[in-house]
């Protein structure tokens, strides 16, 4: 398939030409987070699409890219104590 044309708009605001890179593989690890309070989740980041901008580069000679990400979040551990009773 071929990269999509588009506009993006680099972070100095500046409107620019890009292409819509297909992602090829990713792999997307899961963070898991404790809270003081007892409560457990895991994060992570999905990438959805890749733009890379046409003729910009970042001080290093890289090709400006931009991620649009989803994030996921999983509710592992809850204290009873912190969860809303039930009606009886």
């Amino acid at each position: 398939m071929p990269d999509r044309k588009v506009k993006m708009t680099l972070p100095n605001g500046k409107v620019v030409d890009g292409v819509e890179i297909a992602v090829d593989e990713s792999t997307e690890r899961w963070s898991d987070i404790t809270f003081k309070d007892g409560i457990r989740i895991r994060v992570k980041m999905t990438v959805v699409s890749v733009h890379r901008a046409d003729d910009e580069y970042d001080p290093e000679g890289n090709p400006m890219m931009a991620l649009n990400m989803a994030p996921s979040v999983a509710i592992i551990e809850v204290p009873e104590s912190l969860k809303k009773k039930k009606a009886s």
